[in-house]
């Protein structure tokens, strides 16, 4: 598997490049410092993961390219910003993960696992306003009482907001595969959106907001 790394300090990229090869055999890092050298690296060989701290000068933008260009190449933002708008604003560009470096070695290995997995990661972060406590996970809000979703669509976006990706939300509601998609496909439409990840951040964004 290999992976493009994308972040300008050579102590992170020595951290992230030892955890990944650790954790996942075979894996193949290759960082670089800079968003024209990341774009050299993608016009040679595609990547399996994208690694990218949006800090790196361009980086938002890079972010905004990949999902433009490759839409199912997966990019985990590695961040040192735990604010809820950073990390909405990140999914909302594309990113298939939003990952804290404040996050403990597990949380980043789970992360990786299950946006590998086809999942989208969200990881517990900071209310909006200070006088409002996060919730510890979402649940279907009175917000989602207008949508034309059934019972069983409503728990599927449900599962969407906790990052499974349609083969573990087909185990956990004993359905297919097939079914979760024609499911996810009625959420997206009823939310106004195109992707998965949208519909996790417009949903995050309906109980947080």
């Amino acid at each position: 598997m290999r992976v493009l790394l994308v972040d300008a300090f050579p102590m992170v990229r020595a951290a992230l490049t030892g955890l990944v090869e650790q954790h996942f055999a075979g894996a193949q890092v290759q960082g670089v410092d800079t968003v024209a050298a990341a774009r050299v690296a993608l016009a040679e060989a595609m990547p399996r993961l994208v690694l990218l701290d949006l800090q790196v000068e361009g980086g938002f933008e890079l972010l905004q390219q990949i999902h433009r260009e490759h839409l199912l190449l997966p990019v985990v933002v590695i961040s040192g910003s735990d604010d809820t708008e950073d990390a909405l604003q990140a999914l909302g560009a594309g990113a298939m993960g939003y990952v804290p470096e404040r996050s403990d070695l597990n949380t980043m290995v789970q992360a990786l696992q299950l946006v590998l997995a086809g999942g989208t990661y969200v990881p517990p972060l900071k209310p909006l306003t200070d006088d409002e406590p996060a919730p510890p996970a979402v649940q279907a809000p009175q917000d989602w009482d207008h949508l034309p979703l059934t019972p069983r669509q409503k728990r599927v976006l449900q599962l969407l907001t906790q990052g499974l990706s349609n083969k573990l939300i087909a185990r956990e509601l004993g359905v297919s595969v097939d079914t979760v998609k024609d499911h996810v496909a009625a959420v997206l439409k009823a939310l106004g959106v195109s992707s998965r990840t949208q519909a996790v951040v417009a949903a995050t964004q309906k109980v947080r907001g």
